[in-house]
């Protein structure tokens, strides 16, 4: 319940002014490629801290690192909804990606240290569940709010959410039992990025991260411009209800997860890659029924290969002799690199081709993703897999 809660604050918070991205072109003046920085830098901030996060994570402790991680967060999510300028609230959210670090960069190896291995796939995709649920809800709920009262009073609304949530994880979320501080020194620490960066399945589960978050982010922050434009000239608080289907994410997880323990990883990813592609396909219809459907299947075959791949790499890492935090920081940072490069370039593709060249460069990524798949086909394995 705790990890749940932590990863839907973590994912409300750090896409929340995803929806209003169009409201923010209007009220500061910016392009729309200058209005994905809001979440670009976010992400950006969240992946450069994940390098020092995991490591902090071996003397500190799991549970204190999140607790203090999402306590932050709050905060600055606070201040974010008084932001007098644009400046000043593109470096508010580039800070408040710092803070939510701790969390992501140890929640996968505080599950593989908690949790019997038999269940670990599965824990790990209730917890990516928790992220599905916070993408959904924040962007409903900032949506939402902004029809009523703007983007500030939108921000705010999350801001809450996200207080209520580290609430909920500094009462609820259990110490570690497994898990013992050992510092490492900076040649240790060297010494286990050198492991984790020569195993080649880690390499492209790295690679799959950061590709398929790319093009499920790209597609998103296109597709509120496309839906706040004609035909469609759907409103803040419309254009969200779209993200309902988020709750298809955390389906697809949680089911990925358990297909996973039975079937092995090495097959859900691809297929999961496939179900991406064809979501992708779907979108470049007319019919606002038919673009709604293709963010579903994308949505659901996009948290099927994160919540499989996300555990995989914290699993494969320990079977290979430790780092696992390191290793989780990479994959992480890999993956949040990948948001806010990739997804950034989503505004451009829109100036420049509108959906179509967001479509493409979906597509190419995922298409990415799915080569690397197949590719760690072929790597020798470590664990059962």
């Amino acid at each position: 319940m705790a990890l749940f809660a932590a990863g839907l604050a973590t994912f409300a918070l750090l896409y929340s002014t995803q929806p209003l991205l169009p409201e923010l072109v209007d009220a500061f003046h910016v392009s729309p490629s200058q209005s994905a920085f809001t979440v670009s830098l976010a992400t950006l901030g969240l992946g450069i801290a994940l390098l020092i996060a995991g490591p902090a994570s071996e003397v500190v402790g799991r549970t204190t690192l999140m607790r203090w991680s999402v306590a932050a967060t709050s905060g600055f999510a606070v201040l974010t909804a008084v932001a007098p300028t644009w400046h000043t609230l593109l470096a508010l959210r580039g800070l408040q990606g710092v803070a939510m670090a701790g969390l992501p960069a140890v929640a996968m190896a505080y599950l593989r240290e908690e949790v019997h291995s038999s269940s670990h796939a599965r824990a790990s995709g209730l917890y990516i569940a928790g992220t599905a649920v916070g993408g959904m809800t924040g962007r409903l709920i900032a949506g939402g709010l902004d029809d009523l009262g703007g983007w500030r009073v939108a921000t705010a609304g999350i801001a809450l959410v996200g207080v209520l949530c580290a609430a909920l994880v500094w009462l609820l979320l259990p110490s570690s039992q497994n898990f013992h501080p050992s510092p490492a020194s900076p040649r240790q620490l060297l010494q286990q990025t050198g492991r984790v960066l020569r195993d080649p399945a880690l390499l492209a589960l790295y690679g799959i991260a950061a590709t398929a978050v790319g093009a499920f982010v790209a597609v998103y922050n296109g597709a509120v411009f496309r839906l706040s434009e004609a035909p469609y000239l759907l409103s803040s608080g419309a254009a969200g209800l779209v993200f309902c289907v988020y709750l298809l994410g955390s389906v697809g997880s949680a089911t990925a997860g358990s297909l996973a323990d039975r079937y092995g990883r090495r097959v859900v990813v691809p297929v999961g890659c496939l179900i991406t592609l064809a979501g992708v396909a779907i979108t470049l219809a007319a019919p606002l029924p038919l673009i709604i459907l293709g963010l579903a299947v994308m949505t659901a075959g996009f948290f099927a290969v994160h919540g499989v791949a996300g555990g995989w790499v914290a699993v494969r890492a320990h079977a290979g002799g430790g780092g696992t935090g390191q290793a989780a920081s990479l994959y992480l940072f890999s993956f949040y690199l990948g948001s806010s490069v990739f997804g950034g370039l989503a505004g451009t593709a829109w100036s420049s081709a509108g959906w179509s060249g967001v479509a493409l460069e979906a597509g190419a990524l995922f298409l990415v993703a799915l080569v690397l798949s197949i590719v760690l086909k072929g790597v020798p394995s470590k664990v059962p897999n």
